[in-house]
């Protein structure tokens, strides 16, 4: 009767931990949905030039030019991405809707209030000359504090906000200047080379 009460009570414990497993996987599932319910944030597995580029192309139409019943055409092109993969560059450009401008595209790991882990990405828009200001306040400000910035590997800092934007700027242990880029839940690294880059090839197009 003893050995039959306990594998009872063996049982019921079962049962119970199998219940709380199963009630932390719903609540998860739940606060996930209602994460990626913000149609201005991506889920993915993993990150490239090509997948910025792909989405892209429906947060322009969505969210800068407007969807249209006629056929409206326009141009868009990934510049740079940084060499972490968290901060890629692109242009875009429609004649008929009379609207060009410079796209930040945020990738991190992120994790939500039920501790799932997942990768997110999310676009910003500067319209051409909002853009221009930015490209060249970054490369000004590199310049005229370019000795107190080489002065230390991390110790000298110089940060700004632009828009919703805070942007630090700061020499990494590489020897490099790197620009931290924090916008929204997103706190991105832009590699100095990339931000060359894309000033160049947008002031071409």
């Amino acid at each position: 009767m003893n050995i039959e009460l306990k594998i009872i009570r063996r049982l019921i414990n079962i049962i119970m931990h199998c219940r709380w497993i199963l009630f932390f996987i719903l609540i998860g599932q739940v606060t996930l949905g209602q994460v990626s319910s913000n149609s201005n944030v991506f889920f993915a597995k993993e990150y490239s030039k090509e997948i910025a580029l792909y989405n892209a192309k429906e947060f322009v139409i969505r969210n800068v030019l407007g969807e249209s019943i006629e056929a409206v055409k326009f141009q868009i092109d990934a510049l740079a991405s940084a060499s972490s993969g968290e901060l890629t560059s692109l242009t875009y450009t429609c004649k008929k809707k009379k609207k060009e401008g410079l796209i930040l595209g945020f990738y991190n790991e992120n994790w939500n209030y039920a501790g799932v882990v997942y990768s997110a990405y999310a676009f910003k828009n500067l319209p051409k000359d909002s853009a221009t200001i930015l490209l060249d306040k970054i490369e000004l400000l590199i310049n005229d504090y370019k000795d107190y910035l080489q002065a230390s590997i991390d110790y000298y800092n110089l940060y700004f906000q632009y828009d919703d934007m805070i942007f630090l700027i700061y020499k990494s242990v590489s020897g490099s200047i790197r620009i931290r880029v924090m916008w929204n839940d997103f706190d991105s690294d832009w590699d100095f080379n990339a931000f060359k880059r894309t000033k160049k090839r947008f002031l071409e197009n």
